[in-house]
């Protein structure tokens, strides 16, 4: 111990004082103020060493071994030689970390440490269920210990900084990436932003805890069509009252980096947006953080047709206040020339690099830079027994029960011979989902696995039929399996001769996730049309749907006695489905998105607006419908059963009227009245009916998560205040109007108990 604490003063010594020991580095003095450190040590760098900060590169050539010889990689390594780099992404493992920090601490001329960033997006090596899923939770708490368990893992493996939250609103299921958001609410995305950002970060930076990034800044999650890296053209009501309340969320939270997205708004490139950046980010907002470009979004708005070259889009990123290249190579290539031509004040770079250099002096990498370089943590925390526990606990919560006649689920725990049947239910791969580069293929428990922990029943599994034709990875479109059906009849002759089939079927790992739109939102592949005959030899069915967005299912909803929404639920899947299918947990799920009739309605989400003709009140074809569909949900936002029931009675408000500014108490009384103890999540809706700007016909404003034993009664209680009766205008004012409102309190966006009360 005592040679480990004198090496570790004679190093701390060293960068101290540097190979000139005359010469004190100030700036690493850890009694000074943050503040005055970060002066100190820029007045200590030149141009290109300020512009250096602003410029991350990907690690995308073995950092550990030879020097590179030529090319961009040649380029890279130089460039870190001479502190000219001031984040990497991609590289992880302590060996790998600590090689490339010790290069920017101990053979550049200042030693600035580096940032060491990584899509820790649900989980590290052990995942949780993807973001969506856990969103299905509306449990908080649970939501914010994924995310820290996630900080646990990637901080072991000498992380310091993933590119999460998503907090990207989307009421869109043809984008793939609607898996990595909280879905279409605003208040629900708002509070679990907040949970994430304080899971990942903490309330301090200790050696577990990393630095969150909220994303995509702003309007990604309305990019048109569904399609990914699309343009975004929407309201300023859009913006300001669903788009951006998830960020202010993650920014009053204390977030300390943002990411800016792919899209443009209203034409100009979310990289190169003043308005988003200058004025609402850092101006309205006070973020103190700093922003980083999405991957080589700085260059692509040269194709964008918004800049003319490196140059052109460099000068523009910059002035709209993007901090942080990320692969474009542009900023270390083009920023200095342009200050030095006068183009850009040298100003805006010691802006974007006292954000940067605030960031790692809170991370407290200047007087440790190897602080998340332990390797007997790295060995003791990843994929530990108390991380699986968590991600099987997270995965259980993420759950919907969206149907259940007769009572068919619980299975039977002994006595009952069933067939399983998919290729998903032996898959333990797709439900790692597509973000998960840290993770080893196949590591996941599958449905199949976990089934058959209860060995009392009589299990027998079939295919039945391949999602897919190829092999999948992050980089390949997936090829859909349409053409061969050999497995089919295998699959009948188990499910005739068994008394219940479970049936798992859905998406494939990398169907959903960053450019995986589609136009077709069923089950992919043949798999409808395995369904459909296994369906004519034993109708009792219970489908487990693995996907990572909405799927429209009308068929199945018709038919099929039990549906279990299970999304993809990382690495402990199975255990986890299993446990819900065998009754050893109530599911208590509710949809984060709604669930289209057909994909011809999405988007489609809960909190619309009314229209002038919402309804067929003339007994005629003009009202706003469809011809051939209701253009209501198949399932709507906020909807999830248990396996036991809950009856809703005495919705009461405190009083009638109220002045702006007071409190208005809500309660409700909520009874378990059936045979299982379960938890609800009692849910509150507001509506403005008549507002100086159009408002929609109910907005979520309250959730409360309650456990009841069966046959208990609880009083629920709500408070609502200014935050939640207003809104913001066309110019970004937040107003609170009088007049009247409705609410209701219930069950689901569609269901509940309904009063009002006046507000003067």
């Amino acid at each position: 111990m005592m040679k480990k604490q004198i090496k570790r003063y004679a190093f701390l010594l060293l960068i101290v004082y540097g190979t000139n020991y005359g010469q004190t580095k100030k700036y690493l003095d850890p009694t000074k103020p943050i503040e005055e450190r970060i002066s100190l040590l820029m007045k200590e760098m030149t141009l290109e060493e300020k512009v250096g900060q602003m410029n991350q590169y990907n690690g995308s050539w073995d950092v550990t071994g030879p020097k590179p010889e030529s090319g961009s990689n040649e380029e890279k390594y130089n460039n870190l030689k001479k502190g000219w780099v001031g984040s990497m992404l991609t590289v992880r493992g302590v060996k790998e970390v600590r090689a490339v920090q010790k290069i920017a601490v101990e053979e550049t001329r200042l030693g600035i440490p580096l940032l060491f960033g990584f899509d820790v997006i649900h989980g590290y090596k052990t995942l949780s269920p993807i973001p969506l899923a856990e969103a299905a939770s509306w449990d908080l708490e649970a939501i914010k210990n994924s995310a820290s368990v996630a900080a646990l893992e990637a901080s072991a493996s000498g992380l310091n900084w993933t590119f999460a939250p998503n907090v990207d609103i989307s009421n869109d299921a043809r984008w793939g990436r609607v898996m990595e958001g909280a879905g279409e609410d605003p208040y629900l995305g708002s509070k679990i932003a907040k949970a994430r950002v304080k899971g990942f970060q903490g309330e301090r930076f200790d050696h577990t805890k990393i630095i969150a990034c909220a994303k995509h800044f702003a309007g990604y999650g309305f990019v048109e069509a569904g399609r990914d890296y699309n343009s975004v053209d929407m309201s300023n009501s859009k913006l300001y009252n669903t788009v951006l309340p998830p960020f202010k969320a993650a920014s009053d939270a204390g977030i300390r980096t943002f990411m800016n997205s792919f899209n443009t708004l209203n034409g100009i490139p979310a990289t190169g947006n003043v308005f988003l950046q200058r004025d609402i980010l850092k101006g309205e907002w006070g973020f103190k953080g700093f922003v980083v470009s999405d991957w080589a979004s700085i260059a692509e708005m040269i194709t964008h047709g918004y800049a003319a070259d490196g140059a052109d889009a460099a000068k523009k990123a910059a002035l709209a206040g993007s901090d942080m290249d990320m692969e474009s190579n542009i900023y270390v290539t083009e920023l200095a020339k342009l200050v030095k031509k006068g183009s850009v004040k040298e100003s805006v770079i010691d802006d974007a690099v006292r954000r940067i250099l605030r960031v790692k002096f809170e991370l407290g990498l200047f007087d440790d830079p190897y602080k998340y370089c332990d390797e007997a943590r790295e060995k003791s925390n990843i994929g530990s027994k108390a991380n699986n526990d968590d991600v099987l606990d997270m995965a259980k919560k993420s759950i919907v029960l969206l149907k259940n006649d007769k009572n068919i689920l619980p299975l039977k725990k002994s006595g009952a011979k069933i067939a399983l049947i998919g290729a998903l239910a032996n898959d333990k791969n797709s439900p790692l989902g597509s973000w998960r580069i840290a993770a080893d293929d196949n590591t996941a428990v599958s449905v199949l696995e976990g089934m058959q922990q209860y060995k009392n029943s009589a299990l027998v599994y079939e295919k039945g039929t391949d999602v897919a034709t190829n092999k999948q990875s992050f980089l390949d479109e997936v090829k859909v399996n349409t053409t061969d059906f050999s497995g089919f009849e295998a699959a009948k002759k188990a499910a005739k001769e068994a008394e219940i089939v479970v049936m798992v079927l859905g998406e494939i790992g990398f169907q959903s996730g960053e450019a995986r739109s589609r136009t077709e939102l069923g089950l992919p592949g043949n798999q409808q049309q395995l369904l459909e005959e296994i369906y004519k030899v034993n109708p009792n069915i219970v489908l487990v749907l693995n996907n990572g967005r909405p799927l429209s299912i009308p068929w199945a909803a018709e038919h099929i006695p039990a549906i279990v929404e299970a999304w993809q639920l990382g690495t402990q899947s199975g255990n986890a489905i299993a446990q819900v299918l065998y009754g050893d947990y109530n599911p208590s799920g509710k949809l984060p998105m709604s669930f289209p009739r057909k994909v011809g309605q999405c988007p489609i989400y809960y909190n619309l607006y009314n229209t002038g003709r919402p309804t067929d009140k003339d007994n005629n074809v003009f009202w706003s419908h469809y011809s051939d569909v209701e253009k209501t949900p198949l399932y709507p936002f906020g909807y999830g059963l248990s396996y036991t029931s809950f009856d809703y009675k005495n919705l009461k408000i405190s009083k009638a009227s109220f002045q702006k500014g007071e409190k208005i108490e809500v309660s409700v009384d909520v009874t378990n009245t059936g045979n299982f103890d379960g938890k609800e999540i009692v849910q509150l809706y507001i509506n403005d009916p008549v507002a100086s700007i159009a408002r929609p016909v109910k907005e979520l404003k309250g959730f409360e998560l309650v456990e009841l034993k069966k046959g208990e009664t609880k009083t629920v209680q709500f408070t609502l205040t200014n935050n939640e009766l207003g809104f913001y205008d066309n110019n970004g004012k937040f107003l609170v109007e009088s007049g009247q409102f409705n609410i209701m309190v219930g069950w689901n966006s569609n269901n509940g108990l309904n009063s009002k009360f006046e507000l003067k």
